[in-house]
This record gives C-alpha cells, sequence and structure tokens, in this order.
C-alpha cells in the first residue's frame, strides 16, 4: 500500500495555519511524528488511531492551534480503509504461491478494509493491535512466524521502514528486503536486498 505521506503533511498544513504562533508544516509534521512514536511505544498499549490522535493533540496544543485533533485526523484514518496499490503489487501477488503474511502497524479493522478494498486475501495477518506493540518488538515478527508455522531461516520479510521493518526483521533472524521507493540506504542498514518495489521479488525469489 502507499503510504500515508501526502494525507499527513496536509493535516500538518492545517494545524499550522492555525496556530496562535508562526510554525512551518513541515515542523508540525515532525513534531507529531515524535509525538507518535513516543505514545506508541509508551505504556498502556493504544491503539494507531489513538495513538495518531492523541499525538496530534499535545503537538496542537503546544502551537496553540483550536481545532479538534480527531476532526483533523478522519481523513488519515480513511486513507488507511483505501489506500492506492503501489506499483507492480498486485500483479507480483497474482503470479505469488508462497504463503505471505502480513505484518502491519494498522489497526486490525483499517487493515481488513484496505484488504476487501483491494480483493486481496493473504495466508494470515498480523498487527499491532492483536499483539499490544508496533515494529520492531520482537513479538510482532515472533506471531507472523507462529501464524506461518515456519522458522526464522524460512522466511523473507518485505518492507520500507529502516527502523521498524528491517531492522525488526534483523532482530529476529529474518532476512529482509528493503523497498526503497527511490530512496537512498541509510547507513548500516541490515536488509539482504534492496528493492525498488515488489515487482523486484520476483528474482529474489525464484534463486531462494
Amino acid at each position: 500500500m502507499e503510504d500515508d505521506d501526502a494525507v499527513v503533511e496536509a493535516i500538518g498544513a492545517r494545524v499550522a495555519a492555525g496556530a496562535a504562533r508562526p510554525v512551518g508544516a513541515d515542523q508540525v509534521v515532525e513534531e507529531w511524528m515524535g509525538e507518535l512514536d513516543a505514545v506508541a511505544d509508551g505504556a498502556p498499549f493504544r491503539t494507531l488511531r489513538d495513538c495518531s490522535t492523541l499525538s496530534l493533540a499535545t503537538v496542537m496544543e503546544r502551537h496553540g492551534c483550536p481545532a479538534e485533533a480527531a476532526a483533523l485526523c478522519v481523513p488519515l484514518f480513511a486513507y488507511w480503509r483505501a489506500p492506492p496499490l503501489r506499483a507492480g503489487t498486485r500483479e507480483f501477488l497474482t503470479d505469488l504461491t508462497l504463503p505471505v503474511c502480513v505484518v502491519s502497524d494498522v489497526d486490525r479493522a483499517d487493515l481488513e478494509a484496505a484488504m476487501a478494498h483491494h480483493g486481496l486475501a493473504f495466508t494470515a495477518i498480523v498487527t499491532s493491535e492483536e499483539v499490544g506493540a508496533y515494529k520492531p518488538a520482537a513479538a510482532m515478527f515472533a506471531r507472523a512466524l507462529a501464524a506461518l508455522s515456519l522458522d526464522a531461516g524460512e522466511v523473507l520479510h518485505v518492507g520500507d521502514s529502516p527502523r521498524n521493518d528491517i531492522g525488526g526483521a534483523h532482530a529476529a533472524g529474518i532476512r529482509a528486503a528493503w523497498v526503497s521507493r527511490g530512496r537512498t540506504a541509510p547507513a548500516g542498514l541490515a536488509a539482504a536486498h534492496e528493492i525498488a518495489d515488489l515487482r523486484g521479488l520476483a528474482a529474489i525469489l525464484g534463486a531462494t
């Protein structure tokens, strides 16, 4: 699925426009993502929807924006339920015969809605909501291995987050393929493979 960057940036712009003091939209987004990570890493566990709303509310209060965080998050939550597919995704999945487990930080109802929107089905899905932790937590990857009844050495994890996907998989002893989407690989990236999109997986899987 495509990332929600554009929606997040639009929300950041609305907060910046309503702030009591001058602040850039980029700064709002940066602070929001920082607060989101802090809430997600803290206790008690909260759903991604709650993490997003609470962290945005903190940033809005900081900058004197009087709008309601929950209302501003409505388009973000709607996007999660019907995000566009990335280039090559459907073609890759159509030809794939291997079992696939989706490991996602998105709340289960939103992930299932997105899958239904695109008519997709997978062997298993694991969400942070049911595990009670977000990637790169080891519990997420352990649950995925259990769902597939496979060992770490038999699995390839595919993701676009250097920390959450690649770092988490590496720590769990799972080989990983980083989806770069045109970005430069960060230093120390623990990925066994680097691909631009899912179409690049065909050759990798054919060689394993």
